[in-house]
């Protein structure tokens, strides 16, 4: 017999959920979004009319009464992901919850504590590590390189709308928080270590509210690194990795969409190679992993433990900044 499908939840009406999960779901077997629910009403039905989502809940309390489902995917403001990740893994769910996964690491660890006590996966949604191109950086990094010396990961974009949620403080905003969360990550998965944070610099939007910001890193055997996120620069897009070995260095364009397109080119004294890692989108990558996962399958490496110690590295930037963590009490 087929085996059951996975069915999933979505709290609230997100603009991500749509490329984030809807679309992929429609590509990978045996998933179904099954049912959404939203703080305004109307604004689900009008979601769940679009994508084809067959059922909409009352309430984001309902949604996880709603013995049906599976799984709950959680994109809703980082502020609440925490609160509302915890209550589904109790209501009996696995979790896709998208990054960071929490405010801050302390956040991040009782979110942890709900999935090891309940026995549910909690996943954070860092999809560009479930394309094909994620590992093979990594093996560029770990056999084609040489002795490592510096890793520097980039992602700025432009977000010249104040009023979006990523400039609030009360729902944990910031550049850090947004960008930097996905540099910090390529940083460690390349280094395959964890940092210290040495200084950081930030640029604000609004008080406490980074729109730039750049971290220096030490890794324990010498090497350095450096990751700079911006939702407002003088740069408007950019995003990329450049690794720097005693044999050459490996530039990547793109690490976090290269389904849309990308490049990895490999530099040393001899010449410089270029090639593209085919795939499907990263998303769809990432649903099959969780599907996979939810099922006794291989585990996901963007597990509760790796965004504690991607949440620490954000934490410690913030702090070297001269910044508060986000969810702290607000400074009187």
């Amino acid at each position: 017999m087929d085996e059951a499908p996975l069915r999933i939840g979505v709290l609230g009406a997100a603009r991500i959920t749509p490329m984030a999960l809807v679309r992929p779901a429609r590509q990978v077997a045996g998933v179904e979004v099954a049912a959404v629910a939203a703080r305004n009403p109307v604004r689900a039905e009008r979601f769940a009319a679009k994508h084809g989502i067959p059922t909409v809940h009352a309430s984001y309390e309902a949604l996880l009464a709603d013995d049906s489902l599976d799984a709950i995917y959680n994109p809703l403001p980082n502020s609440l992901h925490a609160e509302w990740s915890i209550r589904a893994l109790e209501a009996g769910k696995h979790v896709l919850c998208e990054k960071p996964l929490a405010s801050n690491a302390e956040e991040a660890a009782a979110m942890k504590e709900a999935a090891d006590r309940t026995g549910r996966h909690l996943v954070e949604a860092f999809h560009w590590r479930y394309h094909p191109l994620a590992e093979r950086m990594r093996e560029v990094v770990r056999n084609e390189l040489g002795a490592i010396r510096h890793i520097q990961t980039t992602f700025c974009f432009p977000l010249p709308i104040p009023s979006d949620i990523r400039y609030r403080w009360d729902l944990s905003g910031g550049a850090a928080m947004d960008t930097g969360c996905y540099a910090v990550n390529m940083a460690r998965f390349l280094a395959e270590a964890e940092p210290t944070v040495v200084r950081a610099e930030a640029k604000l939007a609004k008080p406490k509210i980074d729109r730039w910001i750049q971290a220096d890193l030490r890794f324990d055997d010498g090497r350095t690194g450096r990751v700079t996120a911006a939702l407002l620069c003088a740069r408007l897009i950019d995003i990329a990795i450049r690794v720097v070995g005693s044999e050459g260095e490996m530039r990547v364009f793109n690490p976090l969409a290269p389904h849309f397109y990308h490049s990895l080119a490999i530099v040393r004294p001899s010449g410089r190679s270029r090639e593209r890692v085919p795939g499907d989108a990263t998303y769809t990558h990432q649903l099959r992993a969780f599907a996979e996962q939810v099922r006794g399958g291989v585990r996901m490496p963007s597990d509760a433990a790796d965004a504690i110690a991607n949440m620490r590295v954000i934490d410690a930037i913030y702090t070297a900044a001269g910044l508060p963590v986000r969810g702290a009490r607000e400074p009187s």
